[in-house]
C-alpha cells in the first residue's frame, strides 16, 4: 500500500509540474564506453534515452498553448457579438473580425484533435502490446486533461454561438414588432431555416425610414445567423470527436481523483496515527522517568535506614 501511494504521489507530482510549465527537461543520454575489465577490454556504461518523453512534453505544451489561444478568441468574439447586436447597422470590420476568429478557432482546433487522436493512438499501441510503464501511465494522464480542457473550451466556444444565435434572433423579432409583423417563435424558427432574408421583408410594406432600417437589419442579422449556423454545422464532426475522447478517458480520471482522494484519507489517518503514538510514547516517557525517579528515592530511604540501624 505504501509502495503504491509514493509511486502514485510521485507520479502525480511530476505530472503536475508538466501541466504547470514546471518541469525538468528529461536527460538526453548516450550510449558510453569507458575502459574496464570486461571481455572487450571495455566497461559499457547504458543509460536509457528520454528523448521520446522530451519530445512528448513539447507536445503537450502546444497543446496547452493552443487550447489556451482558442480560449482568448472566444473572449475576443464575445466582445464582437455585443458590439454587433447592441448597433442597429455592425461596422463590416466587426463582422470581418468576427469571421477571422471564427476560422482561427477551427484551424486550431482541428490542429488540436489531431495531435490528441495521435497520442491516443500510440497509447493504444503500448497497450495493446501490454506496455506498461510509469511514462505510459504519464502520457495518459496528460492526454485526459488535454482531452478535458480541450473539451471544456470547444464547449464555451459552442454555448457562446448559439447565445449570439438566440440573442440575434430576439433582435429580428424585435424589429418585425417594429414593422407591424408579429411572429410565433416557431413561425421565426421557420423563416431562419428558410435560408432565404427575403422571406422576412416580402409581406411588409412601408414608406417610412425607421421601418426600412428594421427590414436592413432584420435581413442583415439573418444573413449573419446563416453563416453561424453554417459554422455550428462544420464544427459538428470535431464535437463528437472531442465528447467520444473525453468519454473515454472519464472513467481514468474518476480513478485518478479517487486515488488522490484514497492517498490524502491515508495520510490523514497516518498523521493521527502518528499524533497518538507521539502521544503514547510521551505518555510513556514520563511514566518511565517517574519509576526511575521512585525507585532512587526509595534507594535513597534504604541506604538512609541502613546508615542509621549501622550507627
Amino acid at each position: 500500500m505504501k509502495d503504491r501511494l509514493t509511486e502514485l504521489s510521485a507520479e502525480i507530482t511530476r505530472v503536475t509540474q508538466v501541466s504547470q510549465n514546471t518541469y525538468e527537461r528529461p536527460l538526453h543520454c548516450t550510449r558510453q564506453k569507458v575502459k574496464g575489465n570486461d571481455e572487450d577490454g571495455d566497461t559499457v556504461v547504458v543509460v536509457q534515452k528520454e528523448q521520446f518523453m522530451d519530445d512528448f512534453f513539447l507536445q503537450v505544451e502546444e497543446i496547452r498553448n493552443c487550447i489556451a489561444k482558442i480560449a482568448d478568441n472566444v473572449e475576443e468574439m464575445k466582445k464582437n457579438h455585443s458590439k454587433i447586436l447592441s448597433a442597429p447597422n455592425p461596422e463590416d470590420k466587426t463582422k470581418e473580425d468576427l469571421e477571422k476568429l471564427n476560422q482561427e478557432i477551427k484551424n486550431i482546433a482541428n490542429n488540436v484533435r489531431t495531435k490528441l487522436k495521435s497520442i491516443a493512438h500510440t497509447i493504444n499501441q503500448d497497450e495493446s502490446a501490454k506496455r506498461t510503464s510509469v511514462n505510459l501511465r504519464i502520457r495518459k494522464t496528460q492526454h485526459t486533461v488535454l482531452s478535458r480542457k480541450f473539451g471544456e473550451v470547444m464547449t464555451e466556444y459552442n454555448e457562446t454561438q448559439i447565445q449570439f444565435r438566440e440573442r440575434s434572433k430576439g433582435r429580428i423579432q424585435r424589429q418585425l414588432e417594429i414593422t407591424g409583423k408579429t411572429t410565433t417563435d416557431d413561425e421565426l424558427e421557420e423563416m431562419l431555416e428558410s435560408g432565404n432574408p427575403s422571406i422576412f421583408t416580402s409581406d411588409i410594406i412601408s414608406d417610412s425610414q425607421i421601418t426600412k432600417q428594421a427590414l436592413n437589419e432584420i435581413e442583415s442579422r439573418h444573413r449573419d445567423i446563416i453563416k453561424l449556423e453554417s459554422s455550428i454545422r462544420e464544427l459538428h464532426q470535431m464535437f463528437v470527436d472531442i465528447a467520444t475522447l473525453v468519454e473515454s478517458q472519464g472513467e481514468m480520471i474518476n480513478s485518478i481523483e479517487k486515488n488522490v482522494e484514497n492517498a490524502a484519507e491515508y495520510i490523514e489517518h497516518a498523521k493521527e496515527e502518528t499524533k497518538k503514538a507521539v502521544k503514547y510514547q510521551s505518555r510513556s516517557r514520563r511514566k518511565l522517568i517517574f519509576i526511575v525517579i521512585c525507585v532512587v528515592i526509595l534507594l535513597l530511604i534504604i541506604a538512609i535506614i541502613l546508615a542509621t540501624t549501622l550507627t
